[in-house]
């Protein structure tokens, strides 16, 4: 992907234009910000903007020998290291070093993208600090860190930091609509408030067990008789598969919490809403009704911080969703 279809993150593609354009390039970059902002995708675009053989083209043309191989991930001056496990051990920092001992394939440039490098042991660390130290040429290498904290500071002081924000709410559905074009417009709105600016998150909440019962848990809600005993005994089934969620039940009150205060929002703008999910829940619900299922998410999230029963909690909180 060229810089040009790139959304957000302007600071840091301005930086490197201007490298790009003819001012001098350092010999490491670290690319530092929260995990799903960009950090890998312009790291890549950069690597196939450098090793593109029509130098003179605004972007990568996507046609000569070195973008066809770039493309087709095997371009023998592309290399890419990442964790072993838990993290980057030093063999691999080992085997980089030998194989920057020789020249680029190419007669070009050799580009090397360690992800997470943050990962790296003293050990792997202080051998990469000597490829730093003494950089051998025509070689160029790109650090992705989500958190530069436990890096060396002689490894910082070598490269050229280049800081990632979080996406705009907009940029992220953007992001989002363009990487997942499957998903409804609901969902990305979703999706983008709850990445929080990362929308490289995306497929990990997509396929977690926390959105499938969120989903279920709304089907229910919208089509279920309040108080019915179908829907007590739907209430205490949901429950006790929420109970189980453990670290991602907080994730699950957001869920709710950003629906029914989005259906306030719609009935006291009184914007025809495009989602059939709010217009459903429009035609459910009133807002005194949708301001009390926020209050009682939020009791549950309350509670559960005070070490109250989970299993309990979440009992308490669905039968006050279908029967309150």
């Amino acid at each position: 992907m060229p810089f040009s279809q790139i959304i957000g993150q302007p600071k840091a593609l301005s930086l490197l234009r201007r490298v790009l354009t003819g001012g001098r390039m350092a010999h490491g970059y670290l690319f530092t910000g929260p995990e799903g902002v960009g950090k890998n995708t312009i790291a890549r675009a950069l690597a196939a903007k450098l090793l593109c053989q029509q130098k003179g083209a605004g972007q990568p043309c996507g046609y000569c020998p070195g973008c066809k191989k770039f493309i087709a991930s095997n371009h023998p001056d592309f290399l890419q290291i990442k964790p072993d496990g838990a993290g980057i051990k030093i063999n691999q920092i080992r085997e980089l070093k030998k194989a920057l001992s020789f020249p680029p394939f190419e007669q070009g440039m050799r580009i090397v993208l360690i992800d997470d490098a943050q990962t790296m042991g003293r050990e792997a660390g202080n051998s990469l600090l000597k490829i730093l130290e003494e950089p051998p040429p025509n070689n160029l290498l790109l650090l992705i860190v989500s958190d530069a904290e436990p890096m060396l500071n002689t490894i910082i002081s070598r490269c050229q930091v280049i800081p990632f924000a979080p996406l705009t709410e907009e940029q992220a559905a953007q992001v989002i609509q363009q990487t997942h074009p499957q998903l409804s417009i609901e969902e990305v709105r979703t999706m983008a408030k709850l990445t929080g600016g990362c929308p490289g998150r995306t497929d990990a909440l997509h396929s977690s067990e926390v959105l499938r019962l969120y989903k279920e848990c709304l089907y229910a809600l919208l089509n279920a008789t309040p108080c019915s005993a179908v829907a007590v005994e739907q209430s205490l089934v949901l429950a006790k598969q929420l109970a189980e969620l453990k670290d991602d039940l907080n994730l699950f009150f957001d869920l709710l919490s950003l629906f029914f205060k989005e259906r306030q929002l719609s009935i006291l703008s009184g914007k025809e809403p495009q989602e059939n999910h709010t217009l459903a829940a429009r035609e459910h619900w009133n807002l005194q009704q949708l301001s009390a299922m926020v209050n009682a998410v939020e009791l549950a999230r309350s509670d559960i911080t005070k070490n109250c029963s989970r299993a309990l909690v979440c009992e308490i909180l669905l039968l006050e969703l279908f029967c309150g």
